[in-house]
């Protein structure tokens, strides 16, 4: 019989962050009973008064007692509150050749090119494993995959790959990176220490929020950041999606499945979308699945935990930037009904954890790199230390450029050991007396 407590997850079908839950508890070794609450209305209204009300997937308890959704349950993994709630000790400091921070497209790259180099590289998945590709339901446009492929598959199948030509995956967050002497020292958010030659930080971007009244309050009750994971919990309703990328885009057609019908919401004229998304958005208009509010924010969602998002306040202006112009007579401000709400609005690196250290950053977060041989462009001022994919990209912002831009960081961090261990060998050989 187990040791550790009763783990109990509420999950459904196509949910990225239902697989990450259970991969962060398969890491652990922690046996886990598994509720898929897709199709099963009574076992979804469990989760519901479980969840006190939450209509998202996944739900964690641990002993009756609920945790959260994933991002509750990563953030006290984080800390080292869950090990503790799980009984399982921490370990101690540990020394790596290669760190590489992230477990998206450009990490799981440099992790396969580093672990054929034989630099025994270790991934740390940080909060959001898989990056940003996990939550993308078909990735149409990376090279091979002519009838495309899933986020969630591309990565697990870059995972299995890394780990079979020996790298090593575990689940963590890095708190700080100290680079005052070398080996550098990576410093775990759950008290882990880890030393190492080498870093590559791939460490991706995080969704960002539109920080207005009601968002934070009904996060989980209506609002997500995730289309997939949650839009089929709201099935019949009315939805919104804001933004005008190719995420927005891509949210917005997918939730057409489900939606009565889905109204994408952008502040200015025109999309910064792909062509290939706007034309599968203007297909969904036509049919009237979709309509689409330009030159529009959203100022206000108003709903409760209990009864969900109802309506959402917005303010239009024809010139666009409505909220600047709020008191120009042309600008109209109204309540439109809607029983989801979905963020799509870009992404913030998560660079933090190199905060302090000699790595130069950009106002934004973004890692200033260096050309190396050949124009590497991975190298950050600190010797040693890396940066590959959204990290550093704030303009591409492709998974076939992550990719690559992890390729280059295994190449560059591999020729920075292989240097630093030529110099160790010369430097350790005994000097050779003269013969007379």
């Amino acid at each position: 019989m187990s040791d550790h407590p009763r783990v109990e997850i509420y999950t459904k079908n196509d949910c990225p962050y239902c697989e990450k839950a259970k991969e962060l508890f398969d890491a652990k070794g922690i046996d886990y009973e598994l509720y898929n609450v897709s199709e099963d209305e009574e076992l979804f209204e469990e989760m519901v008064e479980r969840a006190e009300g939450r209509k998202t997937a996944p739900e964690v308890f641990v002993d009756d007692e609920l945790l959260g959704g994933w991002d509750e349950t990563s953030a006290l993994d984080e800390t080292g509150e869950l090990d503790e709630r799980l009984g399982i000790e921490s370990e101690s400091e540990e020394h790596r050749r290669l760190i590489v921070a992230g477990s998206g497209i450009a990490g799981l790259t440099a992790a396969i090119y580093a672990a054929r180099s034989n630099n025994e590289p270790l991934v740390i998945e940080g909060t959001e494993p898989g990056g940003q590709l996990t939550l993308t339901t078909d990735v149409a446009n990376y090279p091979g995959f002519p009838e495309g492929i899933s986020g969630p598959e591309l990565i697990n199948n870059m995972k299995e790959q890394a780990t079979q030509f020996g790298a090593d995956v575990i689940n963590g967050v890095i708190e700080a990176v100290d680079d005052s002497a070398r080996p550098y020292e990576v410093r775990m958010k759950d008290g882990d220490v880890y030393t190492t030659d080498a870093l590559i930080a791939a460490s991706g971007a995080s969704a960002r929020t539109l920080g207005i009244p009601g968002e934070d309050e009904m996060m989980g009750y209506g609002v997500s950041t995730c289309a997939t994971c949650d839009g089929a919990f709201f099935r019949g309703e009315e939805m919104v999606v804001v933004g005008g990328g190719d995420a927005a885009m891509e949210e917005a057609n997918f939730l057409t499945k489900f939606a009565e019908k889905v109204y994408l919401i952008h502040r200015r004229e025109e999309f910064r979308a792909e062509d290939y998304w706007i034309d599968r958005i203007e297909e969904q208009v036509e049919e009237g699945n979709v309509e689409i509010l330009r030159n529009t924010e959203v100022t206000e969602i108003h709903g409760t935990p209990e009864a969900g998002v109802e309506t959402v306040s917005l303010v239009t202006h024809p010139e666009g930037h409505p909220t600047a112009k709020l008191d120009d007579p042309e600008t109209e401000e109204y309540d439109l009904d809607a029983g989801a709400f979905f963020i799509a609005i870009g992404h913030t690196p998560n660079t933090e954890y190199l905060d302090g250290t000699g790595v130069e950053m950009a106002a934004e977060g973004y890692l200033k790199t260096r050309g190396g041989k050949g124009g590497g462009q991975t190298k950050t001022a600190v010797p040693g230390i890396f940066g590959a994919g959204d990290v550093v990209d704030y303009h591409y912002q492709q998974a076939v450029t992550a990719a690559g831009m992890g390729c280059k960081a295994a190449i560059d961090a591999d020729e920075f050991l292989e240097d630093e261990q030529r110099s160790a060998s010369a430097a350790a050989e005994p000097a050779v007396a003269e013969s007379d």
